[in-house]
């Protein structure tokens, strides 16, 4: 070889490569640490949520009760006087709105949280910050409409004359639970939906039938015993009969299905939390 062919490299060609921030930064920083760093952008987040939630709407944060209101009127009228299901001596509108509520929780964040990074590709593609905030946020900010849905519903206790007992200590438990659930199947959904887009499709179907496989319009023991393994597996078991046994100490708990709901909860947290780790890094690339 001639010393023309020679081509001896520089030191910058053998520096090395500089990686993606976003990868350098998820591998040197451990991931609570770093979700506390960045804990200021989830109330920005949130509170900008809220904001487009309602700006522009003339009842505002009253949807948070009408919305439930309204279907309770209904799940009155046709499950209540018609249907005539189980309520335990409780009073149908009351029995119904307690867990609507709840519900309404659940399906508003699943719907805003689930295409929460996609709704947001812009703002992934320009930063780096945690991409797990984005559905947390949505996840934080309808928090504030549960607050006004639940306050109702102290309302209707007075109307009804029922009093409140001690296990209502144990509405911030429930109130966890709900927490956990919802946001860890709005990350799974988040995550998928950045590769597949048919979840958005998917999503609403999924409300709907949530609402007719959880114990929302029913007691657990409206079911035969055969039945209930199976409404065990859905985690909002736990959450709508945690809230009934919150407000009414007489409704009679399926502690089996309780513990298994419970678990079952937790596992759908940290699977929706492992897959949205692992395919962090890809959101960018691919959004």
């Amino acid at each position: 070889m001639s010393k023309a062919s020679m081509v001896i490299p520089d030191q910058e060609s053998l520096a090395p490569i500089p990686q993606p921030r976003e990868e350098i930064i998820s591998t040197r920083a451990e991931w609570m640490s770093e979700l506390w760093h960045f804990r200021e952008l989830l109330y920005f987040l949130a509170w900008r949520d809220v904001k487009v939630r309602y700006k522009q709407a003339a009842f505002g944060a009253a949807w948070a009760i009408i919305q439930p209101l309204f279907t309770m009127l209904i799940f009155t009228f046709f499950f209540g006087r018609m249907a005539n299901i189980p309520s335990g001596g409780i009073p149908y509108p009351l029995f119904f709105y307690t867990t609507l509520v709840p519900w309404t929780y659940f399906a508003g964040t699943l719907g805003q949280g689930g295409n929460s990074l996609v709704s947001n590709a812009s703002l992934i593609t320009k930063i780096y910050f945690p991409r797990i905030l984005l559905p947390a946020s949505s996840a934080l900010s309808s928090l504030l409409d549960f607050g006004v849905g639940s306050s109702f519903l102290v309302i209707m206790m007075a109307y009804y004359r029922v009093k409140p007992s001690w296990t209502l200590v144990f509405w911030p438990l429930a109130i966890l639970e709900m927490l956990l659930v919802t946001l860890g199947i709005s990350m799974w959904l988040a995550a998928l939906n950045v590769r597949y887009r048919d979840i958005k499709h998917v999503i609403p179907f999924m409300i709907q039938l949530g609402l007719w496989v959880s114990p929302v319009l029913y007691p657990v023991n409206y079911l035969s015993p055969r039945w209930r393994p199976l409404l065990a597996l859905n985690p909002l078991s736990a959450v709508m009969e945690g809230f009934r046994a919150c407000i009414f100490p007489t409704h009679q708990l399926d502690w089996n299905l309780m513990a298994t709901s419970l678990g079952t909860s937790l596992l759908c947290f940290v699977i929706g939390a492992l897959y949205f780790r692992k395919a962090e890094r890809t959101f960018a690339d691919i959004i």
